[in-house]
């Protein structure tokens, strides 16, 4: 009897049960919980069978509509906004010799990595009511403007997504071949012409990633609106939390219905912004990168002047907070005087959310860098239709919003023979599926600059490929892989739209916790609580900048 080819036998290698775990455990805790939630979209409380009741719903009822006027609104309008601040600086960063540098662009990474939520809340402490510049100016008579409606909204995300735009076009500003702005130049072009003749149509690909990234986090982000929104400027986000909640004693078809279009939406644009770029050519050599120009005196103040400004009002909500943190309140809010009383009540009253954050958090973690490395491998050394489909169920999460997958965790595991719902393992399934992208795009990254030889070098000599990844190309991989991981923790502990659709009391979060302390108008404690969340943050952001010294983008 013949024997089998030897080379079939790498198809039930490592890798082989790698891939077959990955794909499964994506289609189990993402496309099936995402398909059963497009399921219930079709069925009713108030009609039998299959409907499509609940879309028609949405799109003759004026109280529906508004909302989605706001979100596209609020969406459209941040996204401008941001690209109106975001590029500029980035012209401005790459192109001039600013005063502290490096400082600035610690400033705007603080500010990205902080939840808008916070941003929200701080915004409401020095502009609300009864925040603090309101009543100084109120003393002299001057009414200050709202920070609540749309404009509150769009001016918190534009202070907090700016950065996204920032750093893809500072990255491809920094790379673009000079030598194109110098025909222009040769050519008798102004500055400002080549600028938009030359520089921007280059860069346009990183303008539009930007921008839709922008997009698609303020489509997403349920606290900013909930906060400043008062109930009157109600988002799509919103609008789902609403019908879950109001629907949570029976089915969540409406809050279904809602989230598919949410999605839509979210991924339209995307769709959109790919379609544009994939038209045109933007490849170039980047021999010669632009010099920075070197200013002196005056001049460099001006051009210093507006950048320190931005990256100062990017950091001011956590500023805002940890001050707040440490002064006296009582039940008509902050009275004034130096105090710990405020850490003193959250750790004797939300301690479970203090180490519930934490733990969850640490615990998704570990999944998303196990996960995180194979995947990484697979995409970069094992190319083919498994990884091109894998590539694409890790990258989805990035067009559902939070509280979107929270529902569609819902609505799949709240019933035999997996209920889920209520448990810490929900939670952290849902911190897995949201954040695994980080780290997989970082590992990723590193990859690409890592030498095949090497691992090639020890399989030559007999290593199995499995041992070979896990002693040789895993310790290569894990600057990269630790760079993706912290900014996959940060983003964990001050996730809050998913944990507020799947928190029970025994698993609710810091982020849950100073949403409902600010709902209690307990500004002390909210204070407090998110000041904890700033400062892990900053420390995250330290380790990350320590590990990857530059060589990965934290986007």
């Amino acid at each position: 009897m013949m024997k089998l080819p030897l080379l079939k036998r790498p198809r039930f290698d490592f890798w082989f049960f790698v891939k077959a775990v990955v794909i499964l455990a994506m289609l189990f805790f993402l496309v099936y919980p995402f398909s059963t939630l497009i399921t219930r979209s079709f069925f009713s409380k108030k009609a039998a069978g299959v409907t499509l009741d609940n879309y028609a719903t949405f799109f003759s009822k004026k109280y529906y509509l508004d909302a989605l006027k706001n979100t596209l609104l609020i969406t459209f309008a941040s996204s401008f906004t941001c690209l109106l601040v975001g590029a500029p600086m980035a012209y401005l960063m790459t192109r001039y010799n600013i005063f502290g540098k490096n400082v600035i662009y610690v400033c705007i990474i603080l500010a990205l990595m902080s939840p808008p939520f916070i941003g929200a809340y701080s915004w409401i402490l020095l502009f609300g009511r009864a925040g603090f510049i309101t009543r100084l100016f109120a003393g002299i008579g001057v009414r200050t403007p709202t920070i609540y409606g749309p404009g509150g909204i769009i001016l918190v995300f534009t202070l907090h997504l700016f950065p996204y735009v920032y750093l893809y076009v500072a990255g491809a500003l920094g790379s673009i071949d000079s030598s194109l702005e110098e025909a222009g130049e040769n050519l008798g072009s102004s500055k400002l012409r080549r600028l938009f003749t030359v520089t921007l149509p280059v860069v346009m690909p990183s303008l539009l990633a930007g921008t839709v990234m922008v997009f698609m986090t303020a489509l997403a982000d349920f606290g900013t609106p909930m906060l400043l929104g008062e109930g009157k400027t109600r988002v799509l986000p919103v609008l789902v939390y609403d019908a879950y909640m109001s629907e949570i004693g029976g089915n969540a078809n409406m809050a279904s219905a809602l989230s598919v279009i949410v999605v839509m939406f979210s991924l339209s644009v995307l769709l959109l912004q790919k379609f544009y770029v994939a038209r045109k050519n933007y490849a170039m050599t980047a021999l010669r990168p632009p010099k920075v120009v070197e200013l002196h005196g005056w001049k460099r103040f001006l051009v210093t002047l507006p950048v320190a400004l931005v990256a100062f009002l990017g950091l001011l909500p956590q500023l805002t907070v940890v001050v707040s943190s440490f002064i006296q309140t009582d039940f008509t809010g902050f009275i004034g005087g130096f105090t710990l009383d405020n850490y003193q009540k959250i750790l004797s009253r939300l301690a479970t959310n203090i180490t519930n954050t934490y733990y969850f958090s640490a615990v998704a973690i570990v999944f998303i860098v196990i996960f995180g490395m194979l995947i990484s491998y697979i995409l970069v050394r094992k190319r083919g239709k498994v990884a091109s489909i894998m590539d694409l169920l890790v990258m989805f999460p990035y067009v559902i919003p939070g509280s979107v997958l929270g529902v569609c965790l819902i609505v799949a595991f709240n019933r035999k023979p997996i209920i889920l719902t209520g448990t810490a393992a929900i939670m952290i399934i849902s911190y897995v599926v949201r954040k695994l992208p980080y780290t997989v795009r970082s590992g990723s990254a590193f990859l690409y600059q890592m030498d095949a030889s090497v691992e090639e070098a020890s399989i030559s000599l007999g290593v199995s490929p499995m041992k070979t990844f896990f002693k040789v190309v895993a310790r290569l991989m894990l600057p990269g892989i630790l760079s993706g991981a912290i900014l996959s923790w940060i983003t964990c502990i001050n996730e809050l739209s998913s944990s507020i659709m799947l928190y029970s009391g025994r698993t609710s979060t810091i982020a849950v916790a100073i949403y409902q302390e600010v709902m209690r108008m307990s500004d002390g404690t909210a204070a407090a609580l998110a000041s904890i969340l700033t400062l892990t943050t900053v420390a995250s952001l330290m380790i990350f900048l320590r590990f990857s010294k530059g060589k990965v983008s934290v986007i």
